[in-house]
C-alpha cells in the first residue's frame, strides 16, 4: 500500500505557477514538470508535458516512449512561436508496478529514495552538476552559483536525437519513501533537512509535503515549489 502527499505554491516572488504536478496511485503515475519560456508558455509547456505523459502512460507506453513524445510535440509547437525564448520544461516522474519502480528525468526537478537515510536518484541535467561531477565546484557552491539555474537538457529544447533521459530503477521495500519536487524546493532547502522532513512517521504523508512547502518559503520562495511524496506502508 503507497500513502501519498502532494503540493504546489507559486512562492513569494512569483506571479505565475509554471510548475505542474500528477499523483494517480491507480495509474501508478507520479510527476513533477518545471515550465519555462517567454509570455505564459511555461505553464504551457508544463501542463502539455503533463497531459501528455499521462495521456501516453495510459495508453500503454513505457514511461521513456511517453518522455521522448512529449519532447518531439513541444518542438513542434514552439517552432510556430514568435517568442526567441523557446517553450520548454523539466519533468521527474516515476512510475510504480506492485514493489517495483522505474524514475525518469529530464533537467533539474529531482527524485529522491529515503529507506533509512535520504538518496538522490535523479542527476541534475545543469551546467553546475557537470562542474561538480567534474570536481571543479563543490555542492555548497553549487548551490549559491549564479548560473545554477542553467539546463543542460529540457524537454521542447533539446533535440530528439540529444535528448538524455535519466533512469534508475529498483525495490520499494516496507518504509520506503520517495519524493518527486522541482528545484523551487531544492534551491531553499538542503538535503539534510528534507531528509528529516522526510523521515517523519509521526505525521501523514500529505503534512510531510505541507512542512516542505512551509520550509522553502521560511527560506526566500524565489521559485515555483511543488512536490510529491510517496510512502510505503510499514
Amino acid at each position: 500500500m503507497i500513502e501519498f502527499g502532494h503540493g504546489t505554491h507559486t512562492g513569494l516572488r512569483r506571479t505565475r505557477n509554471e510548475d505542474t504536478y500528477y499523483a494517480d496511485a491507480g495509474l501508478g503515475l507520479f510527476l513533477v514538470v518545471d515550465g519555462m519560456g517567454g509570455h505564459r508558455h511555461g505553464e504551457v509547456a508544463s501542463a502539455t508535458a503533463r497531459d501528455g505523459v499521462v495521456a501516453q502512460v495510459a495508453a500503454g507506453q513505457s514511461l521513456v516512449d511517453a518522455i521522448q513524445r512529449v519532447n518531439e510535440a513541444l518542438i513542434a509547437r514552439s517552432s510556430g512561436l514568435s517568442e526567441s525564448r523557446p517553450m520548454g520544461t523539466t519533468i521527474a516522474a516515476v512510475r510504480v508496478s506492485g514493489r517495483q519502480y522505474e524514475a525518469a528525468w529530464v533537467g533539474d526537478s529531482r527524485i529522491y529514495r529515503w529507506d533509512g537515510g535520504l538518496q538522490r536518484l535523479s542527476h541534475d541535467h545543469s551546467i553546475v552538476e557537470a562542474l561538480v561531477e567534474a570536481g571543479e565546484l563543490t555542492e555548497q557552491q553549487a548551490r549559491i552559483h549564479p548560473q545554477r539555474s542553467v539546463l543542460t537538457q529540457a524537454l521542447g529544447i533539446t533535440s530528439p536525437d540529444q535528448l538524455h533521459i535519466g533512469l534508475a530503477r529498483g525495490e520499494l521495500t516496507a518504509g520506503a519513501r520517495l519524493l518527486l519536487c522541482t528545484d523551487g524546493l531544492t534551491d531553499e532547502v538542503d538535503d539534510r533537512r528534507i531528509g528529516e522532513i522526510v523521515a517523519r512517521t509521526d505525521i501523514a504523508a500529505q503534512e510531510c509535503v505541507d512542512h516542505l512547502l512551509l520550509e522553502a518559503l521560511a527560506g526566500q520562495g524565489r521559485d515555483n515549489i511543488t512536490a510529491i511524496l510517496l510512502r510505503v506502508a510499514g
